[in-house]
């Protein structure tokens, strides 16, 4: 069996770990793949770097109306398959429109639970053999838009448990921060846009931290809001309490070094920041949204609130931030949870079934 992956991102992100995950899976299990993304990016670097064929080319996003073309020498040049397109921003068009042209069957991964018109939908997938839906709640999204149902199907996205279950070195992690090691130490580890509801955190910070002054929120990403937050925070008298930390490649050793992960989404697929976080031990905070559900079992390994409810927001972060006990518990029911449900092994038979309904045993 030979794979041919389209990841069109150029960022190291959630989505783009799964696609590295997934080679990594396929590789053990004798599955022969090669990398389609764009040149200079850093998923063709790392790639690359864990021994996988990489063929980098010009991506632009939707209007680069000559990516199917380049996507077409690639899938003549390596004779693949099976074309399995793993992001948007141009990838799932006009990957589908070069796996169509040369008569491979071709596997779309949809990771966002952004709405689409029904229009799109109805002809966008019908590009595509099946469609993998990342969570349960990407594909209500998806059926309820008019995606047939025989062609979707549910893998979840996974975490290497091992990376981020590790002991925390609090002086040094938090020493990096520019916090003292006697903080409780939040974190909201997410890209800074508007979906991601750093808003609400915000609105709720000062209660937060008349109840508990030792709090010190630190917000993990970049995005276009980085620079909105900021003045937020330093209009409002915050800056004591929260601060920006940025993109961190770091974040398996900072991660279990948080007492709390906040995630106060609107929308969200799945979350794979709430998987590593489990897997750290680290109990969560998060909004009922989206996959979130899926991801964060209420009173398992974390506690769900309403989606921009920012008084239940606060009474699930004091709770937390007030009761060690609680904390603890729900951190151990997240190892437990990633380990039986959000393994790689899991994700990648998962990808395997798929591929093997289109292919000829």
């Amino acid at each position: 069996m030979k794979i041919l992956h389209v990841e069109g991102g150029r960022n190291l992100f959630g989505g783009a770990k799964q696609v590295l995950y997934l080679l990594q899976g396929l590789a053990a299990r004798g599955v022969e793949s090669a990398l389609v993304c764009p040149e200079n990016s850093a998923i063709a670097a790392a790639a690359a770097d864990q021994g996988h064929r990489v063929l980098a080319i010009p991506m632009h996003g939707d209007a680069d109306v000559l990516m199917s073309r380049r996507i077409t020498r690639c899938i003549r040049q390596l004779g693949p398959d099976l074309v399995h397109l793993h992001s948007r921003i141009g990838a799932d068009v006009h990957g589908a429109l070069a796996a169509r042209h040369c008569g491979v069957p071709v596997v779309h991964t949809r990771r966002v639970d952004n709405p689409e018109p029904r229009w799109l939908v109805q002809v966008k997938y019908r590009l595509h053999d099946r469609v993998i839906a990342i969570s349960r709640a990407i594909g209500d999204v998806l059926l309820g838009e008019g995606l047939p149902a025989d062609k979707l199907r549910v893998v979840r996205s996974a975490v290497v448990a091992e990376d981020f279950d590790r002991p925390c070195s609090r002086e040094r992690v938090l020493g990096g921060l520019g916090l003292g090691s006697d903080v409780l130490l939040v974190g909201v580890v997410a890209q800074l846009i508007e979906r991601k509801g750093h808003r609400f955190m915000l609105d709720a910070l000062p209660a937060l931290a008349a109840a508990h002054p030792h709090m010190q929120l630190v917000l993990f990403g970049k995005g276009h809001l980085a620079g909105r937050l900021q003045d937020r925070i330093d209009a409002e008298g915050l800056a004591d309490y929260a601060r920006l930390a940025g993109f961190r490649d770091d974040m398996s050793d900072i991660l279990p070094c948080l007492d709390l992960l906040v995630h106060p989404a609107t929308m969200e697929g799945l979350g794979v920041s709430l998987l590593q976080a489990s897997a750290a031990g680290v109990p969560i905070v998060a909004s009922r949204a989206g996959g979130i559900p899926e991801a964060v079992h209420d009173d398992v390994n974390g506690l769900l609130v309403p989606p921009a409810d920012v008084p239940a927001l606060i009474a699930a972060v004091d709770r937390m931030l007030a009761r060690p006990e609680l904390r603890r518990r729900l951190g151990e029911g997240g190892r437990r949870l990633v380990r039986e449900a959000f393994s790689v092994d899991v994700m990648v038979e998962g990808n395997l079934a798929v591929y093997r309904e289109l292919l000829p045993a």
